[in-house]
């Protein structure tokens, strides 16, 4: 069985004076990619001290189209190289993954933001709403600490500033 692989935290936050703001992760590079490749493979994800954050089982691979900046480039780069039954290890440093953790997307607000309606607790992810370009938009912010009234988040993706590493295991090459 072939799972499809799909896009997520394709954007990192950034903030100005006005509040956090999308950026997209991916390029937009021209770089000379067999666009529309088929490949199937199984990937790990994890961090440098070996904790896995994201997996496909070597009975599951995921079938990925090259071209269209749906994994970091640089992943992509390795994928067009490989051959089937190949594998690699790809440490990515921050810059070619999920981004610098900036600092500024830490922000403290009140509890009463919530209403009674939820008890924000550390680790938890909600998802809130922020004015971007005089929309409001929901995006998720990671609670870090509740204390005195107060509710730290932080808008940064929780892999941002982290190296990661990712082992790819090239299946086949489907027919078109």
């Amino acid at each position: 069985m072939i799972n499809t692989i799909v896009k997520a935290c394709l954007f990192y936050y950034s903030g100005n004076s006005s509040g956090p703001t999308y950026k997209h992760k991916f390029s937009t590079d021209t770089r000379k990619m067999n666009k529309n490749k088929k490949v199937v493979v199984s990937l790990q994800g994890s961090l440098e001290n070996g904790e896995i954050f994201e997996q496909t089982p070597e009975d599951h691979p995921v079938l990925i189209v090259l071209g269209h900046n749906n994994i970091f480039p640089k992943l992509e780069e390795a994928l067009e190289a490989m051959r089937p039954g190949e594998s690699r290890t790809i440490p990515l440093a921050p810059e070619e993954a999920y981004g610098p953790h900036h600092q500024e997307l830490v922000q403290t607000i009140d509890l009463s933001v919530f209403n009674n309606s939820i008890q924000p607790q550390p680790g938890m992810i909600l998802s809130l709403n922020v004015d971007r370009d005089g929309r409001q938009e929901k995006v998720p912010a990671t609670v870090l600490n509740v204390a005195d009234e107060k509710v730290t988040i932080d808008y940064n993706h929780p892999l941002a500033g982290k190296t990661v590493v990712y082992t790819l295991t090239m299946h086949e090459f489907p027919e078109e």
